[in-house]
């Protein structure tokens, strides 16, 4: 699971800590507690385990959590060639503001605005000789503000994999998420459902205490293939908390695995961008035909507009909690026509109808099954 191929970026090269690095992956969520830190380690190790070289950077300056889930033997820092050498776990490196002496003692809070936490990111981030590595995994601080978008500003970030919960404000969060990522051109390749579900000692039945189907549209929605779910395992807060990740701890463990199967699909998806295999037909309105979307094989197929704006699947026009469509599809005109598309990440395209109704998103899957030949 090696990354293949090396990028030529003038962004990068700005960056000399940076200009080994192949994949900037960010693992992000919009919201904290989620168990963010957690997975960012876990996949980094998992990543890891396969050969390939990897490293993980903590982009929270206010709440870091690398120092307590991972415990580098030693934690001194020092500088080559006016470059912070990272500090190094279990062959991860590792950077932190938390290993950074901040106060008496070499330890303290940080206090202080927004501009100065950016600037202080971007030079532990860039300024880190961070060598040669497949992966550098960026544990994002939670939200969508000032942090994330300098950081995808200042670096060409690969890819993101999306971190939530399965409560209803948590999957509003997630929605944000993929939509500030794709105006900033980073592509989600994964979302993870951490806490998903229970499992008694005994019990083969796994109770979803904070309900389900959050996941499921999520996919319907977006069209996001790579969904995963982690239970809430004690196993794994207990094992962070005392900074030995459980995929190192319990390699055999049935979560272990699943961190395998969502580093394994990470990987690929990162592989079919980067060799334009996601397959994103361009769509557009043409009079008498209807919607035409051309294929990259060169293929092209038309959809019934009015068809497709029965299809859609917001929270207009569908009941979230049930799936039952609370639109009628007879009050859709026959001559509705979109007045804007255009693409929502790699996998689904936003449309803005002439009735009004606006950002309607429909994955490619489904305009693939709608098109007719």
């Amino acid at each position: 699971m090696m990354a293949d191929k090396k990028r030529s970026n003038p962004l990068m090269n700005q960056s000399p800590g940076l200009e080994k690095v192949t994949t900037l992956l960010a693992v992000s969520s919009c919201k904290g507690g989620v168990g963010k830190s957690t997975v960012a380690v876990n996949l980094a190790c998992t990543l890891s385990r396969t050969g390939a070289k990897v490293g993980i950077f903590d982009a929270d300056v206010y709440g870091p959590s690398l120092p307590t889930i991972v415990r580098p033997p030693n934690t001194d820092l020092f500088s080559r060639n006016d470059l912070i050498l990272p500090l190094n776990f279990k062959g991860i490196k590792v950077m932190s503001f938390g290993y950074v002496p901040t106060g008496p003692g070499g330890s303290g809070a940080a206090i202080m605005r927004g501009p100065m936490v950016t600037q202080i990111i971007n030079q532990l981030l860039t300024g880190t000789e961070w060598g040669e590595l497949d992966y550098l995994i960026i544990d994002m601080p939670p939200g969508t503000g000032d942090v994330q978008l300098t950081l995808t500003q200042v670096i060409p970030i690969t890819a993101a994999v999306i971190v939530t919960t399965p409560q209803e404000l948590s999957f509003v969060d997630v929605v944000k998420g993929i939509q500030m990522f794709h105006k900033l051109k980073v592509p989600t390749v994964s979302v993870i459902e951490n806490m998903a579900y229970f499992q008694c000692d005994g019990c083969d039945k796994k109770h979803y205490l904070f309900g389900t189907g959050v996941r499921q549209r999520l996919v319907d929605q977006f069209g996001i293939k790579n969904s995963f779910e982690i239970p809430l395992l004690p196993d794994l807060s207990r094992l962070s908390d005392a900074g030995t990740p459980l995929v190192l701890e319990q390699p055999d463990h049935p979560v272990a695995q699943t961190f395998r199967e969502i580093a394994e699909a990470t990987v690929t998806e990162i592989g079919r961008i980067r060799e334009g295999a996601v397959g994103m037909p361009e769509m557009r309105f043409v009079i008498g035909r209807g919607i035409v979307a051309t294929w990259p094989d060169g293929r092209e197929q038309d959809i019934d507009p009015a068809e497709l704006r029965r299809r859609c699947r917001c929270a207009h026009c569908i009941e979230e909690m049930t799936g039952q469509q609370i639109l009628d599809p007879s009050s859709v005109p026959e001559d509705i026509y979109p007045t804007e598309i255009h693409p929502m990440g790699n996998y689904a395209v936003a449309v803005n109808w002439s009735d009004g109704h606006n950002s309607s998103i429909y994955p490619y899957d489904l305009i693939a099954e709608m098109a007719a030949p």
